[in-house]
């Protein structure tokens, strides 16, 4: 059983082993695509494989649709090179139930792929014909937030970035100056209308987008390297839109157990590829059931009716109340909870913890009892039912194998949006109490411990990658288990830094609760679990 056009012939043996396959010619389904192309997609990795793509068979399946996706890596090429073309562009997705049960689906939307290499002649040349063509009406991007960045973490503009910036649009180096290349090809092609859609998991996901591409736009425009009224086109929202979006599902990276689920299926040539630039790829992707996918009904050349493959578009200040629904309050600050205390007391698996009664009890609190106060209830998605439905069926699933280790990743940049924003709700309320808060602060302390690179047995461990490591931790560092006198004083610095916390937790009132606990999460081993099952009953 190969996973390629020719090993999918044999559909009798693919769909005996349990496999769900393309419903649809998919022949002319590719055909019909690449010449009238409607959606191409930046950044061929596991969220688009397992959602987009997904969605697209779906409506494929049912006749919703009559063509295909279209997928452009423009960061690491050997996804394209070593994944999809070895594949035809097929690929696996394994969706891992809460039940324990799992639904194997051979998806095969993604009709062409193609690097998103200025020197690749033939890719770009490729792109830029997708670009000009009329019918295209949607450009979609899963990038990452760093992605959209035209500086690095000094705050200097990248080396590629001023290349391009000084170089015009002709051979581009940066990602978002290609991306910009393309659309002075499409401008020029009649200013044709276009729906840049960011799909990435941050923020105002489209504004970081137009900034990055406005920025180009108008330097070129500037310095004469384009047409004059290009600046003008990127601006005008009837020619090209950057709606924001809300996306949430969970894709770990290919996990060993299903690729030896599918081998014992008898698929073949299952091993993962790691790239020389450290990507982990495989043939198939695991990802949980549940999804969400709010955007900004945004579209100046029209789109397809994908409301029927569950999509879900809406005004602006809705994807708004959602994004900030979910990241506030309803999912992120309990992953970013569990992820702290899972490093100290040792879990390999977030599912685990949930088997924690004082874990259990640690985000029930902190998504019921402090976080739901203060959320505004986007009436898209009910807030109560999101938090019941991430913590009775997402994070408990057990065959979902994400770590707190990944989780736990950039945790400072994470803190300010997680829980500081319920912070500065509570503080601007006139019937809720910064005070009454007791499981937020438990968290920032459990952080500070965390820094410590010590679990709750004593024994070190690594931290996850961030980037204010070399900062945060050189004032926790000498501090040992059962050392308590004083040790709080060490926090000071941290626990005022607003960039950290969103707030400084002095002036709030908050830092001393946050030092009452840090004390006594590092009375000795065991401090952890038991300063836990004190607070959170």
């Amino acid at each position: 059983m190969k996973l390629n056009e020719v090993g999918l012939k044999d559909t009798k043996i693919w769909e005996d082993a349990g496999f769900a396959l393309p419903q649809f010619d998919r022949a002319a389904i590719t055909k019909k695509t690449k010449e009238h192309p409607f959606w191409v997609h930046f950044g061929a990795g596991n969220i688009f494989r397992a959602f987009q793509a997904n969605v697209i068979q779906n409506l494929l399946n049912d006749g919703v649709l009559d063509r295909g996706l279209i997928v452009a890596e423009g960061f690491d090429y050997e996804i394209i090179e070593k994944m999809y073309k070895p594949h035809d562009d097929y690929g696996i997705v394994v969706t891992l139930k809460a039940d324990g049960t799992v639904d194997k689906t051979v998806v095969g939307s993604v009709v062409e792929s193609v690097t998103v290499d200025s020197e690749n002649e033939t890719d770009f040349a490729r792109l830029k014909e997708i670009f000009e063509n009329d019918s295209l009406q949607m450009v979609s991007f899963t990038i990452t937030e760093k992605g959209y960045s035209l500086v690095n973490g000094r705050g200097e503009m990248l080396p590629s970035v001023q290349a391009d910036m000084k170089n015009g649009p002709e051979k581009p180096e940066s990602y978002i100056g290609k991306v910009v290349s393309l659309l002075y090809t499409r401008f020029l092609s009649g200013e044709k209308p276009i729906a840049m859609v960011s799909m990435d998991n941050c923020s105002h996901n489209g504004t970081k987008l137009y900034e990055a591409v406005e920025a180009f736009a108008k330097q070129w425009e500037e310095a004469a390297l384009v047409k004059e009224g290009f600046h003008a086109y990127i601006n005008d929202p009837k020619k090209v839109s950057f709606p924001w979006t809300m996306i949430d599902k969970i894709t770990p990276r290919p996990d060993p157990s299903v690729r030896d689920i599918l081998a014992n299926d008898g698929v073949e040539e299952l091993d993962p590829v790691i790239t020389s630039k450290n990507t982990y790829v495989a043939p198939f992707v695991n990802a949980e059931e549940c999804e969400y996918l709010v955007i900004e009904d945004a579209f100046p050349n029209g789109r397809p009716e994908l409301e029927k493959g569950g999509l879900m578009f809406t005004t602006r200040e809705t994807v708004d109340k959602v994004e900030k629904m979910k990241v506030c309050t309803c999912l992120n600050p309990l992953h970013t909870a569990l992820a702290i205390f899972g490093c100290l007391l040792d879990y390999d698996l977030i599912s685990k913890e949930m088997k924690n009664p004082a874990l259990k009890k640690l985000v029930e609190g902190i998504g019921y009892k402090e976080g739901l106060p203060v959320v505004i209830n986007p009436g898209i998605l009910d807030p109560k039912t999101f938090i019941d439905q991430v913590l009775n069926v997402r994070i408990p699933n057990p065959f979902m194998p994400d770590t707190p280790q990944r989780i736990a990743t950039d945790t400072s940049q994470k803190l300010a949006i997680r829980f500081g924003e319920t912070i500065k709700a509570y503080e601007a309320s006139d019937s809720l109490n910064v005070n009454d808060l007791k499981l937020i602060p438990l968290v920032f302390a459990g952080w500070c411990r965390y820094l410590m690179a010590i679990d709750d047995q004593g024994k070190a461990f690594t931290l996850s990658s961030d980037p204010l490591l070399d900062t945060v931790c050189p004032y926790v560092k000498d501090i040992q288990l059962g050392d308590t006198a004083g040790a709080a004083t060490v926090l000071k610095p941290i626990l005022e830094n607003k960039k950290i916390f969103g707030v400084d937790l002095y002036e709030i009132g908050m830092a001393e609760k946050v030092c009452q606990y840090f004390t006594e999460l590092i009375a000795g081993p065991g401090a952890v679990q038991k300063t836990l099952e004190k607070y959170v009953g």
